[in-house]
């Protein structure tokens, strides 16, 4: 990854949905980008996986114009229940 892509994402936050699945396995998906997830067998694994694969979507050059874009001023996940 080029230093000047690095400095740009340096300390930026992104957000990532962590859902376990019925084998057990820690499934990570960055919603940002299309094809980012990784999974592992515990959480700590998971999360150092998706950090690599940011990275390696952001090689892209239009990755890097989402991010460009991304500027969120709130970010929360909610879970419903349909009745």
């Amino acid at each position: 990854m080029k230093k000047s892509l690095l400095a740009k994402i340096k300390n930026r936050q992104f957000p990532v949905i962590v859902e376990k699945d019925e084998d057990g396995f820690y499934v990570v998906e960055c919603p940002l980008f299309r094809g980012c997830y990784s999974q592992s067998k515990t959480l700590d694994e998971a999360l150092k996986n998706i950090r690599e694969v940011i990275e390696i979507c952001l090689e892209e050059k239009g990755n890097q114009e989402i991010l460009e874009s991304y500027k969120p001023e709130e970010l929360s996940l909610h879970t419903i229940t349909l009745k």
